[in-house]
């Protein structure tokens, strides 16, 4: 194996050691217990629950009804329309804006 050949094995193999232990670290998002969790679990077959976490400081529950009519008007989240307002509700009681609790 000439030099240049070892030199890439190396940064491949401290690369994907990095990466190994850099999701090691990464924790399990979990939402809050509550009614309509089971419904909300849907979110997860698109993104991670994270995004649910992220945007819970800023989404009222005209915006978390325009998020999720989003995800399932635009991006075609399998959502069933009666589980739509079920999740909405579940997202302002546990993660809308102090002030709609």
């Amino acid at each position: 194996m000439n030099t240049l050949t070892q030199m890439v094995a190396t940064a491949l193999s401290l690369g994907l050691i990095l990466i190994d232990s850099t999701a090691a670290q990464e924790s399990k998002v979990m939402l809050k217990e509550g009614s309509g969790k089971d419904k909300a679990m849907q979110c997860a077959a698109c993104h991670s629950l994270d995004y649910i976490q992220m945007n819970s400081p800023f989404l009222n529950k005209a915006g978390w009804s325009a998020s999720v009519a989003k995800m399932i008007n635009v991006f075609g989240a399998p959502i069933p329309n009666e589980d739509a307002e079920i999740i909405v509700n579940y997202l302002v009681q546990y993660y809308g804006k102090s002030t709609d609790k």
